[in-house]
């Protein structure tokens, strides 16, 4: 039975990651979760500074799910290659490091300071406000996304993929976009957002006022962009959105989806991620399957 897919030339040995900036790098989860059954550790956003993120409050539960305007909390990548990155390598696991940056100029910065480390794909995320541009995130303009995808592809020794937001009106014209800036794969969805008002004391439940909704709410929404996704791009694609079993995983890669990726429920349940690993090769005996790429794209 194999259970290994390739993202980009790098072969992970199970679909399975976990979603940026619910698994910090790995550390808090460490006594729940054997990282090395992880076919990836996906670190939480580093940018080229430390970041302080939004004030609080900054979370907020919502039906089957929760909202969260942290603001890409980080200790800037100084300490993330002199302290994480480390900690990652006692693993057998591959490491992707999410990117985060306010300009393109600080993408590149930190994508050059991780040329010769240890991560193995780079994950950026184009959800950021470009400050330069009046604070639209990167991912919500095809142009802007084209553009910061060619600068970072060059600069960058790492395969790299593209994580994209679900706040646009057409998911495929942004997948074809980093396409053509030469993505190397895709990931999506990331956080929707959303609002809550605390009606006892009429205020927002978040600092911010928005905040970005994950969880189990926003599942269909994610199955069916990947879906669409996979039929507009030939990029292979880490598919997320309210993961939280092994049959919300296996949903995603009969959309299409390569790989995967499990985010909110890790706070539920610390050890969802290892437990879904289990469960997709359980499938996978329980049904036939030899290789996980039989079941891939497998609806049509």
């Amino acid at each position: 039975m194999n259970t290994s897919v390739n993202i980009a030339g790098v072969i992970m040995k199970n679909p399975v990651t976990v979603a940026s900036g619910t698994f910090g790098s790995g550390m808090e989860f460490a006594d729940f979760v054997d990282l090395s059954k992880l076919g990836a550790v996906t670190t939480k956003g580093v940018a080229n500074v430390p970041w302080a993120g939004n004030p609080t409050p900054r979370i907020a539960e919502t039906p089957s799910g929760m909202m969260n305007a942290i603001g890409l909390q980080n200790p800037g990548i100084d300490t993330f290659i002199k302290r994480d990155l480390p900690f990652l390598a006692e693993y057998d696991t591959k490491v992707i490091v999410n990117v985060c940056g306010k300009s393109t100029e600080d993408y590149v910065d930190v994508v050059e300071r991780l040329a010769d480390t240890s991560a193995d794909l780079l994950e950026i995320n184009v959800s950021c406000p470009n400050v330069k541009e009046g604070g639209i995130a990167f991912g919500q303009d095809p142009k802007a996304l084209y553009d910061i995808t060619t600068k970072v592809k060059a600069a960058a020794k790492q395969p790299i993929i593209m994580k994209l937001s679900p706040n646009v009106t057409d998911i495929t014209e942004m997948a074809r976009a980093a396409e053509a800036g030469g993505a190397d794969a895709l990931s999506l969805i990331n956080t929707i957002t959303g609002m809550k008002i605390d009606i006892y004391r009429r205020r927002f439940a978040v600092a911010n006022k928005t905040g970005g909704v994950s969880g189990p709410a926003i599942r269909p929404i994610a199955v069916r962009m990947v879906y669409q996704v996979a039929k507009a791009v030939k990029l292979p694609i880490i598919g997320m959105g309210g993961i939280a079993t092994a049959e919300d995983a296996i949903e995603f890669i009969m959309a299409g989806a390569t790989a995967v990726s499990v985010g909110t429920a890790n706070f539920r349940n610390p050890s969802v991620s290892q437990e879904i690993v289990k469960g997709i090769e359980d499938f996978m005996i329980s049904q036939g399957i030899e290789d996980i790429a039989d079941i891939r794209g497998c609806v049509d």
